[in-house]
């Protein structure tokens, strides 16, 4: 009888201890303990174990190491007792602070900040070539500056016969040293990554522009990272978009087709999810993928009920997409995970009154067909009274307003054509840099 050959076992996680600051007059959105709750949920979707925490409260960060240096001192006698393999910071560190870190703990011990854990992050789930452009782009743009000779070979003068060889190097000037090579090669990796985005965002924008032809309005999903968009999309499309219980399990937009109450249709695009202190080099480099928001008629925005922090998490979600000009989409809050939530599901009331619009469980269809219907009335009822200036060179939206919208009066004027009517509220943002002169009632819903 053969030998049994034993299964394959995992690689240990590596052990992780945090460190969170808290600088007086700078509050964030979140408590310095909520903030590292965080933290330690990211580390875990990274594959680390948490084993220890340290948080300190300062005036300013320390110049030389952000934390100060007694701290600084703990936190290496503990990383070495404790046998820590990396340490975290619950903030983006200055590549000063980074140098000088990694500096002073051993040489075996990693120092990260929360900007280089979610890049990494975002690297494990990227599972499109978008997506890996995107990441790519946004690793090296932080790696730039923080370039050391830690993260390279030895300094290698021109001519030399040792050391390796860079891809493509090529011919260098005497004097010159691995890391300038290094650095050199990053920034021609930088500006191509940023080509074949531009493309990207050129293919999504035709695809828009098709997508537009077929009239069918697109609501967005947006909401705070493991909120449950991609498992509310699945619920109403038939999707089968990767869902897991960890922040960003999913980062490629994906959309569907969804059938609304009445025989309506819509769009539904889910994509990236938010979190505070969302690095920005990251906003940049999704700049393609977040567009897609930006190009929404609604945004409907998906909040995990149970969560302690779940208001702090609707601001940051508001913040983001005020950032990358979304912010006067309409939108529609779904109050998701109700079934977690201890006694009685809250009533729409209810749910309205603490600030949301409509209590549902993505996980098991509960209110769902009342969420739908409020954005099919939202998509093809609601409708504000308004007063615009199109340019004639606009036929687009002259014919869009006939189309959708409800005539009251026009005027041709020299500048354009002049209608006051009322417009679904969902095509609003299209039109507001063309809105003249309030007229009486405008912006009133029906």
């Amino acid at each position: 009888m053969a030998p049994k050959i034993p299964e394959p076992t995992e690689l240990p996680r590596e052990r992780a201890m945090l460190v969170g600051v808290e600088i007086f007059g700078r509050p964030g959105l979140l408590s310095l303990e909520d903030s590292l709750d965080e933290l330690e949920l990211l580390a875990d979707t990274a594959g680390l174990d948490v084993v220890l925490r340290l948080a300190q409260r300062l005036s300013k960060p320390n110049p030389k190491t952000f934390i100060g240096p007694g701290k600084v001192e703990e936190a290496i006698a503990l990383a070495d007792e404790m046998a820590v393999d990396v340490v975290l910071f619950d903030e983006e560190l200055s590549p000063r602070h980074q140098r000088e870190l990694e500096r002073l703990f051993k040489n075996s011990v990693r120092v990260l900040d929360r900007t280089a854990l979610i890049l990494d992050i975002f690297a494990q789930h990227a599972n499109t070539r978008e997506g890996a452009l995107q990441v790519e782009l946004a690793q090296y743009e932080y790696r730039l500056p923080r370039l050391t000779r830690a993260w390279t070979h030895l300094a290698r003068q021109a001519g030399g016969g040792s050391g390796r060889t860079g891809v493509g190097v090529g011919l260098r000037g005497p004097g010159e040293t691995q890391l300038e090579v290094d650095r050199r090669e990053i920034n021609r990796r930088i500006t191509q990554l940023k080509a074949d985005l531009e493309k990207v965002r050129a293919h999504r924008k035709r695809y828009r522009a098709r997508r537009r032809k077929s009239q069918l309005p697109v609501v967005a999903l947006v909401g705070y990272t493991n909120a449950g968009k991609s498992t509310l999309l699945n619920k109403i499309s038939g999707a089968a978009v990767y869902v897991a219980d960890q922040l960003f399990a999913t980062l490629d937009p994906t959309t569907r087709r969804v059938k609304l109450s009445t025989g309506a249709e819509a769009l539904f695009t889910d994509t990236v999810g938010f979190i505070q202190k969302l690095p920005t080099s990251l906003v940049a480099a999704f700049q393609a993928t977040l567009e897609e928001l930006t190009d929404a008629d609604l945004l409907l925005h998906v909040v995990d009920a149970t969560h302690p922090n779940a208001e702090a998490q609707v601001e940051v979600v508001h913040e983001t997409l005020s950032a990358i000009g979304a912010g006067d989409i309409p939108e529609l809050i779904a109050m998701n995970k109700i079934d977690r939530l201890d006694g009685s599901a809250p009533t729409g009331e209810e749910a309205r009154y603490s600030g949301f619009s409509y209590p549902i469980s993505a996980r098991l269809g509960t209110g769902v067909d009342e969420l739908l219907d409020a954005v099919r009335q939202q998509l093809y009822e609601s409708f504000a009274r308004v007063s615009v200036v199109l340019p004639y060179q606009q036929g687009g939206l002259i014919s869009l307003f006939h189309e959708q919208g409800r005539i009251e009066s026009i005027e041709h004027l020299e500048q354009g054509e002049k209608i006051t009517g009322r417009l679904p509220e969902r095509l609003l943002s299209r039109f507001l840099p063309y809105m003249s002169i309030p007229v009486p009632g405008a912006g009133e819903r029906e």
